[in-house]
């Protein structure tokens, strides 16, 4: 099973661990021999998703949807991004230079159409901007690939 995460960046810290939660009961559907975690390793669901599922020894496919994409999460995420980098058994790149809202729906749509799912860490609303989670799901709903939200009960960014 290829599982994909998208989802947003920046929860608040309670938000963060309730999301959390819902990713380790998510991962136990999963047989780890199984499963291939696929994403884009950003600060939040993404490197979680990506920790979780080395953490059961699945596989960790990343894709990097522009060279310069590393520069954009917080400086404190780039050891983690780098980690995850290492560790992952393939990496997929979408061929963009700048790290651009255009490369990062790009970036999304190659994790969509390598996954046989695709992980939602999405409170429901519209995009703040191009590319964002919801226009993921969207895509993702588009092509016909499922899509499970995983959004805590009363939660709010």
């Amino acid at each position: 099973m290829r599982v994909g995460i998208t989802g947003h960046r920046g929860l608040p810290t309670e938000v963060a661990v309730r999301v959390q939660d819902l990713l380790t009961e998510q991962l136990k559907a999963y047989d780890p021999r199984d499963l291939t975690a696929i994403s884009c390793i950003a600060d939040g669901p993404d490197s979680w998703w990506a920790r979780m599922a080395l953490g059961v020894r699945a596989r960790l496919e990343v894709v990097i949807p522009a060279t310069e994409y590393r520069d954009g999460p917080p400086p404190d995420h780039h050891p983690v991004y780098d980690e995850l980098l290492n560790r992952a058994d393939e990496v997929h790149k979408t061929g963009m230079t700048a790290s651009t809202s255009e490369a990062h729906q790009a970036g999304s749509e190659l994790l969509v159409g390598l996954s046989d799912e695709v992980l939602a860490v999405w409170d429901g609303l519209p995009a703040r901007g191009y590319g964002g989670t919801a226009d993921v799901v969207a895509y993702a709903r588009r092509v016909g690939v499922p899509v499970t939200v995983l959004w805590p009960k009363g939660a709010s960014r």
